[in-house]
């Protein structure tokens, strides 16, 4: 059963779908905005707060656009948010 399940894990890591190109946007009202450039915006408000670039592990982010707002979390840690 172990090797079943472990190759399962392989198979969904290496699946077309897990290597596809993405493009993810996410609209509210008339605003309109590409995970890629919520994320380099992310990256830039974490760095002015003291990140190293090196550090980043994990990010956790929370759209809230009813709010205009981008809420993100970087290793657990470093709280943040920028405007939507």
């Amino acid at each position: 059963m172990a090797r079943k399940v472990s190759a399962q894990r392989a198979e969904e890591k290496t699946s077309a779908f897990a290597t596809a190109k993405k493009n993810i946007v996410i609209q509210y009202g008339s605003n309109e905005r590409s995970t890629e450039d919520l994320l380099q915006l992310i990256r830039k408000d974490a760095l002015e707060k003291g990140v190293q670039d090196a550090d980043f592990a994990e990010i956790d982010v929370y759209v809230k656009p009813e709010e205009h707002k981008v809420f993100y979390v970087v290793n657990k840690t470093v709280n943040g948010s920028i405007d939507f």
